[in-house]
C-alpha cells in the first residue's frame, strides 16, 4: 500500500497533510488508497477493452509441458528485459498449434497489467482496417505510436500492394521508437512471398548499415535499415529473437514429437 505522502503526490493535492490530525490522516490514507486502487483497475479494464485481445491468456496459465520444444527460459528472459521501457522487438516463428499466439497474447497482457497501452491484432484484421479506413494517414499514425503493437499471424493472408505500403510505413515509423511483437509461420527467407512487391526508399543518412543477423538471440536491440529496402527486409530487422529451426541463431519452437 502506498504511504500517505505518496498518495498525496499521486493525486497532486495542494494542502499540507501535516496540518491534519492523526485520525484525519489515517482516514484519508484509507480513502485515497482505495480510490487509487479503483482508478488503476478501471484503467486496466479500459486498456484491455481497447487492446483487441479477445481472450485473457497469461503466461502462468500456459502449459509448458504440452510442447517441450518451447524455449521457456528465452521467453522469460525477454519478459525480464526492459522491453516496456526501451524499444524492443520479438518475432515468434513456428508452425500452427505450437503456442505462438498464446505467448504473444500473454506478453500483451503483461504490458497492459503494467499500465502500458497495447494493441493486439492479426494481419487479416489490420488489412481489413486499412481497406475500410477513410483516412489512411491517421490509421498509420495511430498504429505507429502505440507503445506495444502485436501483429499476429503474419503469413496467413496476403495484403494488397497498398496495404503492404501502409504496413511498411507502420513498421518503419515504429523502428527504435516503440515495441513490436510479431507471430508468424514463415521463416524470414519466406517473408518475401508476402511483401516482395513493396519497395521503399529513404534517405541513406536516415539509416544505419545492415545489422549482424548472426548476433546472439539475447541481443535485444532494434536495428534500422539502409535504403532502398524491401519490406520483407524491414521485418527481418524486427527479429532479434525468433522461434524456429533455421540457420540464423534464434530460439527454436516446433511441434512436439
Amino acid at each position: 500500500m502506498m504511504t500517505l505522502s505518496e498518495l498525496w503526490r499521486h493525486f497532486k493535492l495542494l494542502t499540507d497533510p501535516q496540518d491534519l490530525s492523526e485520525t484525519e490522516r489515517s482516514f484519508l490514507q484509507r480513502l485515497l488508497a482505495e480510490e487509487q486502487k479503483l482508478r488503476e483497475k478501471k484503467r486496466i479494464e479500459h486498456l484491455l477493452h481497447q487492446s483487441g485481445i479477445k481472450r485473457i491468456k497469461l503466461l502462468k496459465e500456459f502449459d509448458w509441458t504440452f510442447n517441450p520444444k518451447i524455449p521457456r527460459d528465452k521467453i522469460l528472459e525477454f519478459l525480464n528485459t526492459q522491453w516496456l521501457k526501451k524499444p524492443s522487438n520479438l518475432v515468434i516463428i513456428g508452425p500452427a498449434g505450437v503456442g505462438k499466439t498464446h505467448i504473444a497474447t500473454a506478453l500483451c497482457h503483461e504490458a497492459i497489467f503494467k499500465g502500458c497501452q497495447t494493441i493486439f491484432l492479426s494481419l487479416f484484421d489490420l488489412n481489413a482496417k486499412l481497406a475500410k479506413a477513410k483516412n489512411l494517414y491517421s490509421l498509420i499514425e495511430f498504429y505507429s505510436r502505440i507503445p506495444v503493437l502485436c501483429l499476429d499471424e503474419l503469413g496467413y493472408v496476403i495484403p494488397t500492394k497498398e496495404q503492404a505500403d501502409c504496413i511498411f510505413q507502420i513498421f518503419s515509423k515504429r523502428t527504435e521508437v516503440t515495441t513490436t511483437l510479431v507471430t508468424t509461420n514463415l521463416v524470414p527467407s519466406d517473408w518475401g512471398k508476402i511483401f516482395d512487391s513493396v519497395t521503399a526508399s529513404a534517405p541513406a543518412s536516415s539509416y544505419t548499415a545492415d545489422p549482424d543477423l548472426s548476433a546472439p538471440p539475447s541481443a535485444l536491440h532494434t536495428p534500422i535499415l539502409p535504403a532502398p529496402i524491401h519490406l520483407n527486409h524491414l521485418i527481418r530487422r524486427l527479429a532479434p529473437i525468433q522461434l524456429q529451426n533455421h540457420h540464423i541463431p534464434r530460439i527454436i519452437i516446433d511441434h512436439p514429437d
